[in-house]
């Protein structure tokens, strides 16, 4: 999944402007949002809610990726098409939402938000080569490497992992506190390393030849590759808004919960949706006897622990009260979604 790990790191304060020159979009929403919050995340909108922030993480993620000279136009054209080919934005929605919890605005926490959801196309990318999960179709387009070959594919997630660091560094406003940025970017590199992503891939490829895994096992492994940058959305943008480390805490233990809830929910999507559902294929899991929440636990099981997990989730934002309906909404959606 991750590769090239330590020398990409070594890039993450590098802003340099030569041939890639990754933009920014200017300032999206303010503080203000037209938004309606209820302390019930069940009278929540969130349809609205969703579709006025993916709006404006589109418009950010659109500016991230240009190509100034022809030497890198493949490069990427290879990421662009990645990044922008759809997906939910959870991981950018999040990030707003934990930030405005604390009176942050969009603007504070854009180019953190765009930068996880750069982390997370690199997984995605990397997921789906031949020598990891070897997927042919990702969010119902062919994968990276089916269109650009593997070697292009590897290196367009290198990239992405590189300048999604540079884009929290340079893009972040100088209003946010330094050591708020510090922390962010120690958080980011922290969740792709070996107790993060590319730990908890190791152990997933280990444990596909392996008998007897266990539950404990399970749970290590999606804790450290799902649920990983999950809680560094969160806490990152609750950091961005001036959350104090307590109630980071609470946020880091939310979305650890919603984290493997959503593994548990990917686990059930893979033996209840079809291929043309999920954007990707379907009953993969079973069809090369991976060892999911599934398996280990049955259909009913799984989906008893997704909402166990969910309800825990939604107990750590009770003292944030109304400020924190978008954050249990989405809670919500983690496990109703149908892909």
């Amino acid at each position: 999944m991750v590769r090239y790990v330590s020398s990409v790191l070594a890039l993450t304060l590098v802003a340099s402007a030569g041939a890639f020159s990754p933009a920014f979009v200017g300032p999206v929403n303010s503080r203000s949002s037209s938004v309606s919050m209820s302390a019930s995340a069940t009278t929540f909108d969130l349809d609205s809610y969703l579709k006025e922030k993916i709006g404006v993480i589109e418009q950010a993620l659109d500016a991230s990726i240009v190509s100034t000279v022809p030497q890198t136009e493949k490069i990427c054209e290879s990421m662009r098409y990645s990044l922008m080919a759809g997906g939910k934005r959870i991981r950018p929605a999040l990030c707003l939402a934990a930030c405005n919890m604390f009176g942050g605005s969009d603007d504070d926490a854009m180019p953190t938000a765009v930068a996880l959801e750069m982390i997370h196309t690199m997984s995605l990318i990397h997921d789906d080569l031949p020598s990891m999960d070897d997927d042919d179709l990702r969010r119902g387009k062919p994968t990276n490497h089916v269109l650009y070959g593997e070697d292009v594919a590897i290196l367009a997630g290198d990239a992405m992992l590189s300048t999604s660091f540079e884009h929290v560094a340079r893009h972040t406003p100088k209003s946010v506190p330094a050591e708020r940025t510090l922390d962010v970017l120690v958080r980011l590199g922290k969740c792709v390393g070996p107790v993060g992503l590319a730990g908890g891939q190791v152990m997933d490829l280990e444990c596909e030849a392996k008998e007897g895994v266990t539950l404990e096992d399970l749970t290590w492994i999606h804790t450290h590759k799902t649920a990983a940058l999950l809680q560094v959305a969160v806490s990152a943008g609750a950091i961005l808004g001036g959350a104090s480390p307590e109630e980071v805490e609470r946020c880091e233990k939310f979305a650890l919960d919603i984290g493997l809830a959503f593994q548990v929910a990917d686990d059930i999507l893979d033996v209840t949706a079809d291929s043309q559902t999920l954007g990707k294929t379907a009953g993969k899991d079973e069809a090369t006897d991976k060892t999911t929440y599934v398996k280990l636990m049955g259909l009913e099981g799984s989906k008893k622990e997704a909402r166990r997990l969910i309800d825990e989730a939604k107990e750590c934002l009770e003292p944030f009260g109304e400020r924190a309906a978008p954050l249990l909404a989405i809670a919500d959606f983690i496990v109703d979604r149908k892909n």
